[in-house]
C-alpha cells in the first residue's frame, strides 16, 4: 500500500475530503476529534479512531500509552473495546487520524486483526490527518487480506 499524501487524487484510493459523503464526514471528524484526548506522553504521536457500529453509531477511541509500552493500547483498538462494552459487535466503517508528514497511519497489524475478528464483511478504512484535505480509502481487507478468522477454531 502506498501512503504516500503527496500522489495524485486518483478519485479511488486517495480523494478530497470535500468530495465525502456527508456520514463519512461524521466519522472522520470524530476520529480528529478523539485524537485529542490521546494519551501519549511517550511517542507524542496522538492517534483517534471512530467505527461506525450496525446500528449507525459512532464509537471512538483514542491511543493509552504506558511507561512500560507492552500494556499500551491503540486507538482502534480502545474503540473496539469500548464498542464490545457498549454491546455492538459488528462494525461498517473505521476512520483513522493521525499526523506523519507524508503518509497517512494505518492500523497496525494487531488492530487489524482485531478489527476482523468483528467484521465478517470488508469495511472501508478511511485514513486522515487532523486537517482532512485528502483522504485515503482502503479496505479491511486490502490491510489484511488473509486474516485469521474466528471460523477456523474447531468449536466442540
Amino acid at each position: 500500500m502506498n501512503n504516500n499524501i503527496n500522489g495524485q487524487v486518483d478519485g479511488q484510493n486517495v480523494v478530497e475530503y470535500s468530495t465525502l459523503d456527508g456520514s463519512v464526514k461524521e466519522l472522520i471528524e470524530a476520529a480528529i476529534k478523539v485524537r485529542n484526548n490521546a494519551y501519549c506522553p511517550y511517542s507524542n504521536f496522538p492517534v483517534g479512531a471512530a467505527l461506525r457500529t450496525t446500528t449507525g453509531e459512532i464509537v471512538t477511541g483514542c491511543n493509552v500509552e504506558n511507561g512500560t509500552f507492552g500494556p499500551s493500547v491503540c486507538a482502534e483498538r480502545t474503540a473496539v473495546c469500548t464498542a464490545i462494552s457498549a454491546g455492538h459487535r459488528e462494525f461498517t466503517a473505521v476512520a483513522v487520524a493521525a499526523y506523519q508528514e507524508t503518509e497517512f497511519t494505518a492500523p497496525c497489524g494487531t488492530c487489524r486483526q482485531t478489527l476482523a475478528e468483528f467484521s465478517a464483511k470488508d469495511i472501508p478504512i478511511y485514513l486522515v490527518k487532523p486537517a482532512p484535505v485528502r483522504v485515503m480509502i482502503t479496505s479491511l481487507f486490502k490491510l489484511l487480506p488473509h486474516a485469521f478468522s474466528p471460523t477456523f477454531l474447531n468449536n466442540k
